[in-house]
């Protein structure tokens, strides 16, 4: 998989499969999108490497104390991806940033508590982005159960569940 920011500045190749796809509809997540939510996507960090330019970081904590890095485009500031200090095996790539989205289909929404209304799907059911996605009022305390719940989405790339 590739991708990259708007201005074509910062380009990212990818050679594994993602390990999740979901939305965050967190108060911190919107902003920071510009948008109703986030759609994140981890990946193994040892699968992901930089192919053009040079990320810009923001370092700072998240709400919940991690110390955390978003990275960015310096030439057009789009938001390429985040990492975590204590998560140095993965990195969420936003999956909007990918050159071909059209196989996008989360495993989950999040935060769906701060969700706009027209998202979330008990407000209004049929404006669901993706139907079969599990929703959390919150994050998941483990994320264990809706990984494997999207590697049984995969099974072309995850032979041996």
């Amino acid at each position: 998989m590739t991708g990259g920011c708007s201005c074509g500045a910062v380009r990212y190749e990818i050679t594994s499969f993602p390990l999740l796809l979901y939305t965050c509809n967190c108060t911190n997540c919107q902003p920071a999108s510009g948008s109703a939510f986030a759609l994140n996507m981890p990946v193994a960090t040892k699968g992901f490497r930089i192919a053009k330019g040079e990320p810009k970081g923001w370092h700072h904590l998240s709400p919940s104390g991690a110390e955390v890095a978003s990275w960015f485009c310096g030439d057009c500031g789009a938001r390429i991806y985040g990492s975590r200090k204590s998560r140095p095996e993965s990195m969420n790539v936003r999956a909007g940033t990918l050159d071909d989205t059209s196989w996008l289909t989360p495993a989950a929404h999040m935060f769906m508590r701060s969700a706009q209304p027209w998202v979330a799907p008990w407000v209004a059911p049929r404006a669901s982005p993706a139907a079969d996605a599990e929703c959390h009022e919150v994050g998941p305390d483990d994320f264990r159960p809706l990984a494997k719940k999207w590697r049984a989405m995969w099974p072309e790339f995850f032979p041996d569940e």
